[in-house]
Parts: structure tokens; sequence; C-alpha cells
């Protein structure tokens, strides 16, 4: 059975962007990049909401046919490309990106059901609605915090105050020379 890992980038005090969005405070290295290429080389589909699909449509096709960028930037790009993109919009208004179809909420049947099927682990970047619902439902398998270490002190966080708390097991933390640890999680 297919995995939902969500994968998210975030500061010690649990925001996942500044107030407008602002991403200036990663600190990536080799280590976080290998992390990120395997995760999506053992995936078989991505699963975002509407925006972060559009971002991600914007920008990784063209990177991925871009000569001038570094081939393993290239080749991450072009991996992302030929996955399965599984977009949930109620609005249906999506940005156009190869390989993609769109789920117009989260059904729990429809996502057992995609976790039933063939491939690879379904990746969740990015899209807090949507990490949020799948939560709230109880269909996230794996959560991968990459926790920077520095204090935004304001921003987006991760989760908002109106679930009840949720238990997680931890399943492995390592740390990268950057001083950004991965903390690997099960549902409990």
């Amino acid at each position: 059975m297919r995995n939902i890992v969500v994968s998210m980038w975030t500061t010690l005090d649990g925001f996942v962007a500044g107030s407008d969005d602002e991403m200036d405070w990663l600190l990536i290295d080799d280590h976080l990049q290998k992390y990120e290429w395997d995760l999506v080389d053992n995936a078989g589909s991505l699963m975002l909401g509407r925006v972060t699909h559009a971002d991600f449509a914007g920008h990784w096709p063209l990177v991925a046919q871009d000569p001038d960028q570094p081939d393993d930037v290239r080749g991450y790009a072009q991996r992302l490309d030929a996955l399965e993109k599984i977009v949930v919009s109620a609005s249906g208004d999506t940005a156009t990106w190869t390989n993609t179809r769109r789920l117009t909420r989260l059904d729990p049947d429809e996502i057992t059901a995609l976790k039933r099927g063939p491939g690879g682990d379904i990746v969740v970047y990015g899209s807090l609605t949507l990490i949020r619902s799948l939560a709230d439902l109880r269909l996230i398998d794996e959560l991968h915090l990459l926790v920077h270490p520095v204090f935004l002190r304001r921003g987006k966080a991760l989760f908002d105050g109106d679930q009840p708390p949720a238990r997680l097991e931890l399943v492995s933390a390592e740390p990268f020379a950057s001083g950004v640890v991965l903390l690997k999680y099960h549902s409990a």
C-alpha cells in the first residue's frame, strides 16, 4: 500500500513561511537536496493544493528543460515533471501541467483507493489547507519535518489551533551539516 508522505520545511517555532510567504530563512545544503531527491525518486505521485500546484507548474517544467541548470537540479525537476500530479481543487481553476488530474474534494474512500493503487508513495509539499484536511481525516502516514534552526516569530503555521491534539511516533531524527534536522514521524 502506498503511503501519503507530507514533507515540510519549518522553523523551530513552527512556521512554514513568513507572513508574506517569504522563504528566505531556508538553509539548503547537499544533504537536504539528497533527501529531496530520494523522496521524489521513490514517489509515484505528488498531491498538491491548487496554489502550490500552480507554483510548481509554473517553475519545475521550465527548470526541467533548462540546459543552464545544474544536472542535479534539472534531474530533480525532470522527476517532478514525470510524476503523476493530483491537484485538490474545488474551484477547478488549476494550472496546466503534464500528467495532472484533479480531485474536487478529499473523499476518504477515494484517498484510500489511491493509496491501494500501484506505484510509489504519494508526496505532499506545501499546500497547508490540504495538509490540514488530510490530518483531520487521519490520512497522513508519514510526516517529514525539516526543522531549520531559526525563529521567525510570526508567519504561517503548519497547523492552526482548530484541531484537537494528535500524537505522533518518532521514526528517526537526522541532523544535517547546515543545522537542519530531519524528523520523520508516523501516526500514533
